[in-house]
């Protein structure tokens, strides 16, 4: 009895959106028992892009590092696929539940339905697929690009886990991100979880956040096997100068683990290790962010922000197991104004700049516009 009541309210709750009707709240609750809340929450997104340059944009016009076509310029498109979706439970033991997702599928296109959340919580404990106890937004400066600024802190990505939250720490055993080995055609295996530890406070002005991890990275072509441990550390801090003004930051070191390394080598994660005749080698990484965010009343406030990541490919390159045309080092820049006329809805306007070098020391750059606007519930 009390799953249908649930699931009518649920339903009567979504065809109230459908019609346009529009909620003051920052989400829609739920009353469906006394035992029982919900909430339906999310958001209608338009971006709007202009590559200058070659064709950077990618799913929600966010920008790539890697050009689509660099030689022909002024490339124009629009996608509502960043619009989302989500559901929460929770029941008076304690149990919570997420479920969410938006339309982010592959392409530019009308985009299909992805899921981005969905897990359980009680007493400390979260199970399922969330963001990766390996990520922070403390240091993040608020961006249109929906992939921001390169270097920001950990993955920026979300995993099926297992994570036990206590105040300020929490520990996770995660399925990996992205472990590409140079040199194995493809022949690589996930041979265990990653294990997390991370640290999220603050302290009057100033909010912090800490991480390390630990990761194995195998290749295996069915003769030859080997594995090496990998592992990653961020840190990340907010400082509110005054009520007005706000630095931020992150920076990453990663050995092993660059799919924790954000918008590092082609685009999103650089390769983790190279194979070198019968044994897997670690690839080194470094990479950071910086911004500022100044609140300038009324709904209105500018951000800047600058992010940069670097492989160290030397050694993968003397082994013959890539070439010195792979991408090194990657660094975008993000100028914004961000306004929001009323509660639940936002509008602004951005410029990004990307540049991508290689090893060889070629060098690619674009310059692009993106324009949002926001309707959330």
């Amino acid at each position: 009895m009390q799953s249908n009541k649930l699931r009518l309210a649920i339903r009567a709750t979504a065809a109230t959106v459908v019609m346009g009707v529009a909620s003051q709240a920052s989400a829609l609750t739920l009353n469906v028992g006394d035992d029982t809340e919900a909430s339906l929450y999310g958001y209608a997104r338009l971006n709007m892009s202009y590559d200058l340059d070659g064709n950077r944009a990618v799913s929600t016009r966010a920008g790539s590092f890697t050009p689509a076509n660099e030689d022909v310029t002024g490339h124009f498109g629009a996608d509502v696929q960043q619009s989302r979706l989500g559901v929460k439970v929770k029941h008076a033991s304690g149990v919570a539940i997420t479920v969410e997702g938006d339309f982010r599928g592959s392409g530019n296109g009308a985009g299909s339905l992805r899921m981005r959340h969905a897990y359980g919580e009680y007493n400390g404990f979260m199970a399922g697929r969330n963001w990766s106890n390996y990520t922070s937004f403390v240091g993040n400066t608020p961006t249109l690009d929906f992939d921001s600024l390169a270097g920001t802190a950990g993955s920026q990505d979300r995993t099926e886990q297992v994570r036990y939250t206590t105040g300020a720490l929490s520990f996770s055993l995660e399925d990996p991100s992205s472990q590409g080995v140079l040199g194995a055609g493809g022949n690589t295996r996930t041979s265990a979880p990653a294990l997390t530890a991370r640290i999220q406070d603050s302290a009057d002005a100033l909010s912090y956040s800490a991480a390390a991890l630990i990761s194995q990275v195998t290749a295996d072509d069915g003769t030859n096997d080997d594995s090496a441990m990998g592992y990653a550390v961020f840190g990340a801090a907010k400082f509110a100068l005054s009520d007005m003004i706000s630095i931020q930051g992150a920076i990453n070191y990663t050995d092993g683990a660059n799919g924790y390394l954000w918008r590092s080598g082609s685009n999103y994660f650089g390769p983790s290790a190279y194979v070198d005749g019968n044994s897997i080698e670690t690839i080194a990484g470094y990479g950071g962010s910086i911004g500022t965010s100044v609140a300038l009343g009324g709904g209105r406030s500018i951000n800047l922000g600058y992010g940069t990541t670097t492989l160290d490919l030397d050694d993968a390159i003397a082994a013959g197991a890539t070439t010195n045309a792979d991408a090194e080092t990657n660094q975008n820049i993000f100028l914004n104004y961000m306004w929001s006329p009323v509660q639940n809805v936002m509008m602004g306007v951005e410029y990004g700049y990307f540049d991508q070098e290689t090893v060889a020391g070629d060098s690619t750059d674009a310059n692009r516009i993106i324009f949002a606007a926001q309707y959330g519930f």
